[in-house]
């Protein structure tokens, strides 16, 4: 089955448009819906990360990869993804000992541990790039280091993030959405280029159409130096 079909099957089919772009090569910090209702990890109220599909490309055993540096072999800009996870269940403090599970294509839209069908083309079944483990501290805070993700047909950018408690019962599987400017920034230069922009907006993203309020990453830095994303994600535990 084609990639691009499993999205329309699992998901209400939609229509593609054009990345925005952007003249200057720095990002600063944008203000998400998460981060302007208080989402501050010192008690309160928040709202609980929504859950979204694993997709067709979950990690295989994934306890089999306990990493800091996702990167592997893959290249592009470099990426600081850093992910601190609230309980909701404890007045939205920070989770620690919480299990976070991340992964993500490379800059040309493939995925590490699949290939070679109509699903994936290029055969990287025996390749493990961009997938990762880590285990929050007591701040609720785990950091990867990888590289901005590419995109496929019919999918806004995205980052897979699967959090288990410290007992390996799974607590949510969610995406992390970026923000389109930046997105198409980084598509218009280096080992991005020959892939060209993205074909899908969040607005029209199978997955983040119904919304990215607790889904939106905050994204800084520049496409000459690196990039660092922060996020946090709610959930009940």
């Amino acid at each position: 089955m084609e990639r691009k079909e499993f999205l329309k099957r699992g998901f209400s089919a939609l229509g593609f448009a054009a990345i925005v772009s952007c003249s200057n090569n720095s990002i600063d910090p944008v203000e998400t819906a998460e981060t302007a209702t208080g989402s501050t990890g010192s008690g309160g109220s928040c709202t609980i990360t929504a859950s979204e599909t694993a997709g067709p490309f979950p990690t295989i055993v994934p306890g089999n990869y306990v990493l800091n540096d996702i990167t592997s072999d893959r290249t592009g800009n470099k990426l600081t993804v850093k992910i601190t996870i609230q309980n909701k269940n404890n007045s939205c403090t920070a989770l620690a000992a919480a299990l976070v599970d991340i992964w993500h294509c490379d800059a040309t839209g493939n995925y590490s541990q699949y290939g070679g069908s109509g699903m994936q083309s290029t055969n990287y079944q025996k390749v493990n790039f961009l997938r990762g483990r880590q285990t929050t501290d007591a701040n609720g805070l785990v950091t990867f280091t990888s590289i901005y993700p590419g995109w496929y047909s019919g999918r806004a950018p995205h980052i897979h993030v699967h959090i288990y408690n410290a007992s390996g019962k799974s607590l949510l599987v969610t995406q992390i959405a970026f923000p389109e400017a930046t997105s198409a920034l980084v598509y218009a230069q280096g080992v991005y280029k020959s892939h060209g922009q993205a074909d899908t907006t969040n607005a029209r993203d199978n997955v983040f159409g119904d919304g990215v309020s607790t889904e939106m990453a905050t994204v800084t830095g520049s496409v000459t130096t690196e990039f660092e994303l922060t996020h946090t994600i709610v959930v009940s535990a």
